[in-house]
């Protein structure tokens, strides 16, 4: 008969049936921090009171504890007991819910996040406190539109050292993410006189959507191994602007060939046109130095954007657009219809730029997802030497072919089957163009704890037959 723990001091139940008491205890505990049912902070019952209950050696619940504790769920201190690590229970929430799936996947694979247990926590909260400390009264009040000044000179300084962006603090405006810097930069072209732009044609689909929701029309652009198919512009009709991603195409990974950036540069100049420049995840790149923003080729026909969604967490909602000159008045109009973050975040992120603790940030997150890129390329390549990975080396994701019997759909399935979240790359195709099934694979959102055991679910999914 299995036994319930019904006694132990906290209100949460858990069954071992009779097989390895050690590794069933791990897997339940682990299991209800996942959960939410052990919250951070919730103290656990002393080993003695637990392995009675149980009907189990003090040894087993006090190995059980100490794996826990060494895979970070638990902290324990000698004296004072052991409960859930408030690092654990924040990588615990479930992930992004899958339309029709009550069950939500275990681990998620899909691209567009970051690691959010590895959010500066200690290092945000230190920032925010000088940033209170020296703030103004005034700092309170109704916000400049813009964004206030001390980040945007912060980020004026910050992208010019680390990105090559041509930025004064007087060009940015502060956001409240990407979604709505490209809205306001949609307002502003839309007030220049341009209708359609170009997009790429494997895109975020709320990228097309958000220019849609703004009146204009979004127009595919080709894509190929060297990036956007920028040549292709001139024979789209009436198109005033193209949105690319030039320093990791996303989600296919290459970056935008040199003479493709000229090209780019030189279709906006001669047409009166302008480019819109994604670089969402520009400082992560893994086997060379960081390409530079194109916007320094053409700061008066490149409208730079970025965000800290990728490098620190997509909650903070903070994002950032240097605007041309020649644009700047009607971003501005745009800007002033909507809201931004909070006064207290951008005060917090001048801080944490000013002191060099983004700099010092990033270089830790570069490390940490560079040595995870190369643990998912070894074990896939390890489990599907044939399989035909994409992406250059930088960012948070990769393109993995699927062998020639699997479909995306059938691939999607399996990762359910198996508690993982996949997407198809078909998700991202916005034209006509096609392109072999494949996974995007993200490799950013599992919690490092998580990671190998991810990747190992996945690689039993293309293992399939």
């Amino acid at each position: 008969m299995p036994r319930a723990w019904a006694n132990s001091g906290v209100n949460l139940h858990v069954e071992l049936s009779g097989g390895r008491r050690r590794v069933e205890l791990e897997t339940a505990l682990r299991e209800a921090v996942r959960s939410g049912r052990l919250p951070a902070g919730s103290r656990l019952p002393p080993t003695r009171a637990l392995a009675a209950d149980l009907d189990v050696a003090r040894n087993t619940v006090a190995a059980a504890y100490a794996q826990l504790v060494a895979e970070g769920w638990f902290e324990a201190r000698q004296g004072a007991g052991t409960w859930v690590a408030r690092r654990a229970a924040a990588a615990a929430p479930t992930p992004r819910p899958l339309s029709g799936d009550p069950r939500p996947p275990r681990y998620d694979l899909r691209p567009g996040s970051p690691d959010l247990a590895a959010f500066p926590r200690a290092d945000w909260l230190r920032a925010t406190q000088r940033a209170l400390r020296s703030a103004a009264a005034e700092a309170f009040g109704y916000p400049d539109p813009r964004g206030r000044n001390e980040l945007r000179a912060a980020l004026a300084g910050y992208l010019a050292r680390a990105r090559g962006v041509d930025a004064t603090a007087e060009r940015v405006i502060i956001c409240s993410g990407f979604a709505q810097a490209l809205a306001i930069v949609a307002g502003a072209l839309r007030a220049h006189g341009t209708s359609r732009v170009a997009i790429e044609s494997f895109a975020h689909p709320g990228h097309a959507a958000a220019l849609t929701a703004s009146g204009l029309t979004a127009v595919a652009l080709g894509v190929d191994d060297d990036g956007a198919r920028v040549d292709d512009i001139d024979e789209i009709d009436g198109v005033g602007a193209a949105l690319i991603t030039p320093a990791h195409q996303f989600p296919l990974g290459p970056t935008l060939a040199p003479q493709r950036r000229l090209a780019a540069i030189e279709w906006a100049r001669g047409s009166g046109g302008f480019i819109i420049e994604d670089d969402y995840d520009g400082e992560f790149r893994y086997d060379r130095q960081p390409i530079g923003a194109m916007q320094a080729l053409a700061p008066e026909r490149v409208v730079y954007a970025g965000t800290a969604s990728k490098s620190l967490a997509p909650g903070l909602r903070l994002g950032w657009l240097v605007v041309p000159p020649s644009l700047a008045e009607a971003a501005l109009e745009a800007k002033r219809l909507t809201d931004g973050p909070s006064t207290l975040d951008q005060l917090t992120m001048a801080e944490f730029i000013g002191a060099g603790t983004y700099d010092r940030h990033i270089r830790r997150a570069r490390l940490v997802y560079r040595r995870r890129r190369d643990r998912l390329v070894r074990a896939l390549e390890h489990r599907r030497p044939d399989a035909r990975i994409g992406g250059a080396a930088a960012g948070m994701h990769v393109v993995v072919e699927l062998p020639r019997r699997m479909s995306e759909k059938d691939a999607v399935a399996r990762g359910l089957e198996r508690g993982v979240a996949l997407e198809g790359l078909g998700e991202y195709r916005l034209g006509e163009q096609r392109r072999s099934q494949a996974l995007v694979i993200g490799y950013g959102t599992p919690a490092e704890h998580a990671f190998s055991t991810a990747v190992a679910r996945l690689c039993a999914v293309l293992s399939a037959d």
